[in-house]
Protein backbone atom coordinates (compact mmCIF):
# COMPACT_ATOMS: atom_id res chain seq x y z
CA UNK A 1 0.00 0.00 0.00
CA UNK A 2 1.59 3.06 -1.34
CA UNK A 3 1.24 6.84 0.91
CA UNK A 4 -1.83 8.17 0.51
CA UNK A 5 -2.09 11.17 -1.86
CA UNK A 6 -4.52 13.87 -2.09
CA UNK A 7 -4.89 12.83 -5.82
CA UNK A 8 -3.73 10.23 -7.75
CA UNK A 9 -3.83 11.17 -11.82
CA UNK A 10 -3.75 7.68 -14.04
CA UNK A 11 -2.19 8.71 -17.21
CA UNK A 12 1.02 10.56 -17.34
CA UNK A 13 0.32 11.86 -21.24
CA UNK A 14 0.35 15.68 -21.46
CA UNK A 15 -2.98 16.28 -19.75
CA UNK A 16 -2.25 14.16 -16.68
CA UNK A 17 1.15 15.86 -16.30
CA UNK A 18 -0.22 19.30 -16.78
CA UNK A 19 -2.51 18.58 -13.78
CA UNK A 20 -0.46 17.12 -11.85
CA UNK A 21 2.27 20.59 -12.10
CA UNK A 22 -0.84 23.05 -11.44
CA UNK A 23 -2.27 20.27 -8.39
CA UNK A 24 2.02 20.47 -7.08
CA UNK A 25 2.25 24.20 -7.35
CA UNK A 26 -0.52 24.54 -5.02
CA UNK A 27 0.94 22.55 -2.25
CA UNK A 28 -1.31 19.29 -3.22
CA UNK A 29 0.47 15.65 -2.87
CA UNK A 30 0.03 13.66 -5.97
CA UNK A 31 0.90 10.53 -7.68
CA UNK A 32 0.74 10.34 -11.70
CA UNK A 33 0.52 6.27 -13.01
CA UNK A 34 1.78 5.71 -16.25
CA UNK A 35 1.97 2.42 -18.11
CA UNK A 36 4.48 3.84 -20.80
CA UNK A 37 7.99 3.32 -19.50
CA UNK A 38 9.08 5.98 -22.45
CA UNK A 39 7.11 8.71 -24.69
CA UNK A 40 5.65 8.07 -27.64
CA UNK A 41 8.45 9.50 -29.99
CA UNK A 42 5.89 9.83 -32.85
CA UNK A 43 2.69 10.86 -31.32
CA UNK A 44 0.28 13.19 -33.34
CA UNK A 45 -0.70 16.16 -31.88
CA UNK A 46 1.77 19.09 -32.53
CA UNK A 47 -0.62 22.37 -32.47
CA UNK A 48 -0.87 24.40 -29.67
CA UNK A 49 -3.43 27.28 -29.10
CA UNK A 50 -3.08 30.69 -27.95
CA UNK A 51 -5.59 29.83 -25.01
CA UNK A 52 -3.48 26.46 -24.16
CA UNK A 53 -0.54 28.28 -23.82
CA UNK A 54 -2.22 30.54 -21.41
CA UNK A 55 -2.49 27.60 -19.73
CA UNK A 56 0.88 26.40 -20.26
CA UNK A 57 1.88 29.60 -18.91
CA UNK A 58 0.47 28.71 -15.34
CA UNK A 59 3.03 26.04 -15.02
CA UNK A 60 5.92 27.97 -15.95
CA UNK A 61 6.92 25.96 -19.57
CA UNK A 62 4.54 28.28 -22.04
CA UNK A 63 8.14 30.41 -22.54
CA UNK A 64 10.27 26.94 -22.95
CA UNK A 65 7.97 26.03 -25.40
CA UNK A 66 7.27 28.72 -27.63
CA UNK A 67 11.04 29.23 -27.59
CA UNK A 68 11.70 25.69 -28.96
CA UNK A 69 8.74 25.81 -31.38
CA UNK A 70 7.37 27.26 -34.56
CA UNK A 71 5.70 30.49 -34.56
CA UNK A 72 2.60 29.75 -37.04
CA UNK A 73 1.11 33.41 -37.61
CA UNK A 74 -0.96 32.55 -41.18
CA UNK A 75 -2.08 29.54 -43.18
CA UNK A 76 -2.91 29.71 -46.46
CA UNK A 77 -5.32 27.83 -48.70
CA UNK A 78 -4.23 26.91 -51.78
CA UNK A 79 -6.21 24.87 -54.87
CA UNK A 80 -4.69 24.03 -58.57
CA UNK A 81 -1.49 25.82 -57.31
CA UNK A 82 -3.33 29.47 -56.45
CA UNK A 83 -3.63 30.94 -53.02
CA UNK A 84 -7.44 30.94 -52.11
CA UNK A 85 -7.50 32.57 -48.86
CA UNK A 86 -4.92 33.76 -46.29
CA UNK A 87 -5.70 33.57 -42.52
CA UNK A 88 -3.31 35.35 -40.43
CA UNK A 89 -3.59 34.96 -36.27
CA UNK A 90 -2.18 37.83 -35.65
CA UNK A 91 -6.14 39.04 -34.35
CA UNK A 92 -6.77 35.65 -32.22
CA UNK A 93 -4.74 36.69 -29.50
CA UNK A 94 -2.47 39.63 -27.64
CA UNK A 95 -0.20 37.39 -26.18
CA UNK A 96 0.19 34.54 -28.64
CA UNK A 97 -0.45 35.66 -32.04
CA UNK A 98 0.18 32.36 -33.46
CA UNK A 99 -0.76 28.83 -33.00
CA UNK A 100 2.54 27.00 -32.04
CA UNK A 101 3.84 23.64 -33.86
CA UNK A 102 5.99 21.65 -31.34
CA UNK A 103 5.73 18.22 -31.53
CA UNK A 104 3.92 16.50 -28.56
CA UNK A 105 6.61 14.05 -27.33
CA UNK A 106 8.30 17.28 -26.51
CA UNK A 107 5.53 19.13 -24.71
CA UNK A 108 5.42 16.62 -22.81
CA UNK A 109 9.30 16.11 -21.92
CA UNK A 110 8.68 19.84 -20.57
CA UNK A 111 6.12 18.98 -18.55
CA UNK A 112 7.56 15.86 -17.24
CA UNK A 113 10.71 17.94 -16.28
CA UNK A 114 8.57 20.01 -14.07
CA UNK A 115 6.61 17.74 -12.55
CA UNK A 116 9.65 16.15 -11.73
CA UNK A 117 11.09 19.68 -9.94
CA UNK A 118 7.96 19.94 -8.11
CA UNK A 119 8.13 16.79 -6.64
CA UNK A 120 10.73 13.83 -7.90
CA UNK A 121 8.76 11.20 -6.50
CA UNK A 122 5.17 12.00 -8.23
CA UNK A 123 5.60 10.25 -11.65
CA UNK A 124 5.30 6.90 -11.55
CA UNK A 125 6.11 4.21 -14.96
CA UNK A 126 5.70 1.02 -15.98
CA UNK A 127 2.33 0.49 -13.86
CA UNK A 128 -0.92 -0.19 -15.01
CA UNK A 129 -4.04 1.21 -13.30
CA UNK A 130 -6.57 -2.67 -13.05
CA UNK A 131 -9.24 -1.65 -10.41
CA UNK A 132 -10.86 1.45 -8.88
CA UNK A 133 -12.52 1.16 -5.20
CA UNK A 134 -14.17 4.13 -4.02
CA UNK A 135 -15.86 4.01 0.02
CA UNK A 136 -17.20 7.58 -0.18
CA UNK A 137 -13.88 9.37 1.71
CA UNK A 138 -11.18 8.07 -0.39
CA UNK A 139 -10.26 6.26 -3.39
CA UNK A 140 -7.79 3.15 -4.07
CA UNK A 141 -6.46 2.95 -7.57
CA UNK A 142 -4.79 -0.83 -7.98
CA UNK A 143 -2.39 -1.15 -10.47
CA UNK A 144 0.13 -3.52 -11.64
CA UNK A 145 3.46 -3.31 -13.89
CA UNK A 146 2.69 -3.24 -16.94
CA UNK A 147 3.84 -5.09 -20.14
CA UNK A 148 4.91 -8.31 -18.24
CA UNK A 149 6.86 -6.56 -15.90
CA UNK A 150 8.11 -7.58 -12.36
CA UNK A 151 6.61 -7.41 -9.29
CA UNK A 152 3.29 -7.68 -7.63
CA UNK A 153 0.02 -5.34 -7.48
CA UNK A 154 0.38 -2.13 -5.47
CA UNK A 155 -2.22 -0.03 -4.25
CA UNK A 156 -2.59 4.10 -4.46
CA UNK A 157 -4.75 5.71 -2.06
CA UNK A 158 -6.48 9.52 -2.47
CA UNK A 159 -8.71 11.81 -1.75
CA UNK A 160 -9.61 12.14 -5.28
CA UNK A 161 -8.58 10.26 -8.43
CA UNK A 162 -8.41 12.09 -12.02
CA UNK A 163 -8.37 9.49 -15.20
CA UNK A 164 -6.35 10.96 -17.89
CA UNK A 165 -5.80 7.47 -19.60
CA UNK A 166 -6.82 8.31 -23.22
CA UNK A 167 -9.73 7.70 -25.99
CA UNK A 168 -10.21 4.30 -25.24
CA UNK A 169 -9.67 4.98 -20.96
CA UNK A 170 -9.92 1.87 -19.16
CA UNK A 171 -10.90 3.59 -15.88
CA UNK A 172 -14.38 4.93 -18.03
CA UNK A 173 -14.96 1.66 -18.67
CA UNK A 174 -14.55 0.20 -14.93
CA UNK A 175 -16.47 2.84 -14.27
CA UNK A 176 -19.35 1.91 -16.13
CA UNK A 177 -19.78 5.63 -17.54
CA UNK A 178 -22.00 5.34 -20.78
CA UNK A 179 -20.61 6.89 -23.93
CA UNK A 180 -21.92 8.54 -27.14
CA UNK A 181 -19.45 7.31 -30.30
CA UNK A 182 -19.84 8.31 -33.98
CA UNK A 183 -17.41 7.08 -36.78
CA UNK A 184 -16.44 9.14 -39.48
CA UNK A 185 -15.97 8.06 -43.06
CA UNK A 186 -12.34 9.97 -42.93
CA UNK A 187 -9.11 8.10 -42.95
CA UNK A 188 -5.67 10.32 -43.15
CA UNK A 189 -1.71 9.19 -43.51
CA UNK A 190 0.63 11.79 -42.22
CA UNK A 191 4.24 11.59 -42.24
CA UNK A 192 7.36 13.80 -41.42
CA UNK A 193 9.70 14.75 -43.79
CA UNK A 194 12.94 17.30 -44.43
CA UNK A 195 11.30 21.05 -45.05
CA UNK A 196 12.04 22.09 -48.75
CA UNK A 197 11.39 25.85 -47.23
CA UNK A 198 8.68 26.52 -49.90
CA UNK A 199 6.10 27.98 -47.47
CA UNK A 200 8.54 29.33 -44.65
CA UNK A 201 6.84 29.20 -41.13
CA UNK A 202 3.08 28.59 -42.92
CA UNK A 203 0.50 26.30 -42.22
CA UNK A 204 -0.69 25.34 -46.28
CA UNK A 205 -3.95 23.49 -46.84
CA UNK A 206 -4.47 21.94 -50.41
CA UNK A 207 -8.47 22.14 -51.15
CA UNK A 208 -8.02 19.45 -54.06
CA UNK A 209 -10.63 17.64 -55.45
CA UNK A 210 -8.81 14.08 -54.14
CA UNK A 211 -9.26 15.09 -51.09
CA UNK A 212 -7.28 17.58 -48.70
CA UNK A 213 -3.38 18.18 -47.96
CA UNK A 214 -2.51 19.54 -45.15
CA UNK A 215 0.88 20.63 -44.44
CA UNK A 216 2.94 22.25 -41.30
CA UNK A 217 6.10 23.25 -40.33
CA UNK A 218 7.99 21.99 -37.24
CA UNK A 219 11.29 22.72 -35.46
CA UNK A 220 14.14 21.19 -36.77
CA UNK A 221 13.58 22.10 -40.61
CA UNK A 222 10.84 19.46 -40.77
CA UNK A 223 7.33 19.49 -42.24
CA UNK A 224 4.55 17.47 -41.22
CA UNK A 225 2.33 16.34 -44.05
CA UNK A 226 -1.35 15.01 -43.80
CA UNK A 227 -3.54 13.81 -46.88
CA UNK A 228 -6.93 12.53 -46.19
CA UNK A 229 -8.05 9.36 -47.55
CA UNK A 230 -11.19 7.60 -48.67
CA UNK A 231 -10.12 4.13 -46.84
CA UNK A 232 -7.79 3.16 -44.54
CA UNK A 233 -4.31 3.39 -45.47
CA UNK A 234 -3.31 -0.11 -44.11
CA UNK A 235 0.78 -0.71 -44.85
CA UNK A 236 1.05 2.51 -46.84
CA UNK A 237 4.58 4.34 -46.24
CA UNK A 238 6.79 6.96 -46.55
CA UNK A 239 7.19 6.80 -50.66
CA UNK A 240 3.73 6.07 -51.11
CA UNK A 241 2.52 9.12 -48.96
CA UNK A 242 5.24 11.05 -51.36
CA UNK A 243 3.39 9.85 -53.91
CA UNK A 244 0.11 11.25 -52.65
CA UNK A 245 1.26 14.79 -51.70
CA UNK A 246 3.06 14.68 -55.66
CA UNK A 247 -0.15 13.85 -57.14
CA UNK A 248 -2.45 16.42 -55.30
CA UNK A 249 -0.12 19.55 -55.13
CA UNK A 250 3.07 18.99 -57.66
CA UNK A 251 5.17 19.01 -54.30
CA UNK A 252 7.38 15.96 -53.83
CA UNK A 253 8.71 15.56 -50.16
CA UNK A 254 11.70 13.56 -50.09
CA UNK A 255 11.60 9.90 -48.81
CA UNK A 256 14.24 9.49 -47.77
CA UNK A 257 14.42 12.22 -45.32
CA UNK A 258 10.89 10.96 -43.51
CA UNK A 259 11.28 10.22 -39.86
CA UNK A 260 7.70 9.40 -39.25
CA UNK A 261 4.46 7.63 -40.80
CA UNK A 262 1.27 7.47 -38.91
CA UNK A 263 -2.25 6.25 -40.34
CA UNK A 264 -5.51 7.10 -38.75
CA UNK A 265 -8.69 6.81 -38.56
CA UNK A 266 -11.83 8.88 -37.65
CA UNK A 267 -14.17 8.74 -34.55
CA UNK A 268 -15.11 10.65 -31.89
CA UNK A 269 -16.24 8.90 -27.99
CA UNK A 270 -17.99 11.53 -25.67
CA UNK A 271 -18.81 10.53 -22.20
CA UNK A 272 -21.98 11.19 -20.29
CA UNK A 273 -20.42 12.36 -17.39
CA UNK A 274 -17.08 13.80 -16.51
CA UNK A 275 -17.78 13.24 -12.53
CA UNK A 276 -18.19 9.82 -11.14
CA UNK A 277 -18.32 9.55 -7.37
CA UNK A 278 -14.71 10.48 -6.38
CA UNK A 279 -13.39 10.30 -9.85
CA UNK A 280 -13.13 12.47 -12.74
CA UNK A 281 -12.41 12.23 -16.20
CA UNK A 282 -10.33 14.36 -18.40
CA UNK A 283 -8.96 14.78 -21.58
CA UNK A 284 -9.85 12.30 -24.36
CA UNK A 285 -11.23 9.87 -21.72
CA UNK A 286 -14.00 12.53 -21.49
CA UNK A 287 -14.41 13.43 -25.32
CA UNK A 288 -12.00 12.37 -28.07
CA UNK A 289 -12.41 14.65 -31.12
CA UNK A 290 -10.86 14.47 -34.38
CA UNK A 291 -7.46 15.62 -34.64
CA UNK A 292 -8.27 17.68 -37.87
CA UNK A 293 -7.96 20.89 -36.41
CA UNK A 294 -5.78 19.82 -33.49
CA UNK A 295 -7.98 20.63 -30.64
CA UNK A 296 -8.02 18.12 -28.79
CA UNK A 297 -4.73 17.88 -26.57
CA UNK A 298 -5.62 22.00 -26.06
CA UNK A 299 -8.77 20.80 -24.83
CA UNK A 300 -7.80 18.45 -22.63
CA UNK A 301 -5.51 21.41 -21.36
CA UNK A 302 -8.16 23.60 -20.26
CA UNK A 303 -10.46 20.63 -18.63
CA UNK A 304 -7.49 20.41 -16.32
CA UNK A 305 -7.20 24.28 -15.25
CA UNK A 306 -11.16 24.59 -14.76
CA UNK A 307 -10.75 21.50 -12.80
CA UNK A 308 -7.77 22.49 -10.60
CA UNK A 309 -9.55 24.87 -8.41
CA UNK A 310 -12.50 22.46 -7.68
CA UNK A 311 -9.95 19.92 -6.19
CA UNK A 312 -8.41 22.63 -4.51
CA UNK A 313 -11.46 23.53 -2.94
CA UNK A 314 -12.94 19.90 -2.24
CA UNK A 315 -9.52 18.86 -0.39
CA UNK A 316 -10.04 22.33 1.54
CA UNK A 317 -13.30 21.27 2.58
CA UNK A 318 -12.92 17.77 2.60
CA UNK A 319 -15.72 16.41 0.59
CA UNK A 320 -17.26 17.11 -2.69
CA UNK A 321 -21.25 17.15 -0.86
CA UNK A 322 -21.56 20.41 -0.65
CA UNK A 323 -19.85 21.03 -4.19
CA UNK A 324 -22.86 19.30 -6.30
CA UNK A 325 -23.53 23.20 -8.39
CA UNK A 326 -20.27 23.61 -8.87
CA UNK A 327 -19.20 20.07 -10.03
CA UNK A 328 -22.39 20.41 -12.22
CA UNK A 329 -21.75 23.19 -13.57
CA UNK A 330 -18.09 22.29 -14.38
CA UNK A 331 -19.24 19.06 -16.54
CA UNK A 332 -21.84 21.25 -18.40
CA UNK A 333 -19.34 23.77 -18.93
CA UNK A 334 -16.61 21.99 -20.42
CA UNK A 335 -18.78 19.01 -22.28
CA UNK A 336 -20.44 22.88 -23.80
CA UNK A 337 -16.68 23.30 -24.90
CA UNK A 338 -15.81 19.95 -26.05
CA UNK A 339 -19.15 20.22 -28.02
CA UNK A 340 -17.79 23.09 -30.43
CA UNK A 341 -14.08 21.71 -30.72
CA UNK A 342 -16.45 18.44 -32.02
CA UNK A 343 -18.25 20.63 -34.52
CA UNK A 344 -15.14 23.05 -35.75
CA UNK A 345 -13.19 19.26 -36.36
CA UNK A 346 -16.63 18.27 -38.22
CA UNK A 347 -16.42 21.10 -40.26
CA UNK A 348 -12.74 20.62 -41.01
CA UNK A 349 -13.07 17.30 -42.16
CA UNK A 350 -16.15 18.30 -43.98
CA UNK A 351 -14.09 20.82 -45.89
CA UNK A 352 -11.13 18.12 -46.80
CA UNK A 353 -13.59 15.55 -48.36
CA UNK A 354 -12.92 15.28 -52.01
CA UNK A 355 -15.47 17.10 -54.54
CA UNK A 356 -15.64 17.40 -58.13
CA UNK A 357 -14.26 20.34 -59.88
CA UNK A 358 -17.34 22.53 -60.62
CA UNK A 359 -17.96 22.06 -56.90
CA UNK A 360 -15.17 22.40 -55.79
CA UNK A 361 -14.75 25.90 -57.47
CA UNK A 362 -17.54 26.89 -55.74
CA UNK A 363 -16.08 26.31 -52.60
CA UNK A 364 -13.37 27.90 -53.28
CA UNK A 365 -14.92 30.78 -54.38
CA UNK A 366 -16.95 31.07 -51.45
CA UNK A 367 -13.73 30.72 -48.98
CA UNK A 368 -11.91 33.62 -50.89
CA UNK A 369 -14.80 35.84 -50.65
CA UNK A 370 -14.71 34.77 -46.24
CA UNK A 371 -10.90 35.64 -46.17
CA UNK A 372 -11.21 38.69 -48.08
CA UNK A 373 -13.90 39.87 -45.74
CA UNK A 374 -12.07 41.15 -42.17
CA UNK A 375 -14.74 40.46 -39.78
CA UNK A 376 -15.43 37.02 -41.06
CA UNK A 377 -11.76 36.07 -41.59
CA UNK A 378 -10.96 37.15 -37.81
CA UNK A 379 -13.90 35.43 -36.37
CA UNK A 380 -12.81 32.31 -38.64
CA UNK A 381 -9.40 32.50 -37.24
CA UNK A 382 -10.59 33.12 -33.70
CA UNK A 383 -13.22 29.80 -33.93
CA UNK A 384 -9.87 28.29 -35.30
CA UNK A 385 -7.21 28.93 -32.65
CA UNK A 386 -10.16 28.33 -29.65
CA UNK A 387 -10.73 31.61 -28.26
CA UNK A 388 -13.61 32.98 -26.80
CA UNK A 389 -15.36 31.70 -23.15
CA UNK A 390 -17.19 28.72 -24.84
CA UNK A 391 -13.38 27.38 -24.92
CA UNK A 392 -11.79 28.74 -21.62
CA UNK A 393 -15.11 29.82 -18.86
CA UNK A 394 -16.07 28.31 -16.37
CA UNK A 395 -15.92 27.97 -12.39
CA UNK A 396 -12.63 27.87 -12.14
CA UNK A 397 -12.54 31.81 -12.75
CA UNK A 398 -14.34 32.54 -9.48
CA UNK A 399 -12.73 29.89 -7.20
CA UNK A 400 -9.24 30.97 -7.88
CA UNK A 401 -7.52 33.02 -5.53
Amino acid sequence: MAAAKDVVIIGGGPVGLYLAALLLQDGISVKVLEQRQARNLHSRAIGIHPPALEALEQVGIASSAVWEGIKIREGLAVSGGKTVGIMPFAAASDTYPFVLALPQFRTEQLLEERVRRLDSGALVRGVRATALKDDGGSVTAVAEPAGGGKGGTAAFTASLVVAADGARSPMRDLLGVPVCRKIYPDHYLMGDYRDAGLYGERAVLFLESGGIVESFPLPGGIRRWVVRLGSPAGTAGPDELAQLVLRRTGILPDAGTNTMVSAFSVRSTVARSMVAGRVFLLGDAAHEISPIGGQGMNLGWLDARALSPLIRAALAGGSLDHMDAELKEFQARRQRAAAVAKRQSEINMMLGRPLPRPLLSLRNLGMSAAAATPAVNRWVARRFTMQGPKFVSGPAARLSP
